[in-house]
């Protein structure tokens, strides 16, 4: 049987929401991936590669991504890509085409199958942005620190400048 209730929230976030709830044990608990920008994937394709390179420095000067969430960032840039180009084929014919019977009169229209493939699309990309911080709604549940940096060490309270 899986784990029950909501995702647990990293305490990074809940130091950025300034949340009670951080406590020693829960932060000396935690896994922490590796700082710094992961790789661009050589098999991404080149929508997919442009959408990296511009979303990966907004993560990274967010304080949100890590060298291991490579393969997370890559499998939104590669559904960026996916949904890109179904969105460009509707632009193209339109979201439904008509089915004819035998005289050449349209019996009714029906929907391309690349309007339910864009729509499965955005619901994956809307979850992993809300992942990585990318939704406005997301990102309101984090509080900015006024100097820019993010506490990695948690002396910040500790240096505070007048």
């Amino acid at each position: 049987m899986g784990k029950r209730g909501p995702k647990q929230t990293p305490t990074k976030i809940l130091k950025l929401r300034g949340s009670t709830l951080v406590t020693k044990e829960r932060e000396s608990a935690e896994v922490c991936g590796p700082e710094g920008v992961p790789e661009c994937p050589d098999w991404l394709d080149d929508e997919a590669k442009a959408a990296w390179h511009d979303v990966a420095p907004m993560l990274e000067s967010m304080g949100v991504l890590t060298r291991v969430d490579g393969h997370a960032l890559a499998r939104y840039c590669r559904l960026w890509s996916r949904w890109r180009k179904a969105e460009a084929f509707i632009a193209e014919k339109g979201d439904m085409y008509p089915l004819r019977d035998e005289n050449g009169s349209v019996k009714y229209f029906h929907q391309w199958p690349q309007v339910a493939i864009a729509n499965k699309l955005a619901q994956q990309l809307t979850k992993l942005e809300a992942e990585f911080g990318m939704t406005p709604s997301s990102r309101a549940r984090l509080a900015v620190n006024p100097s820019g940096t993010v506490d990695r060490d948690g002396k910040d309270k500790y240096f505070k400048t007048a």
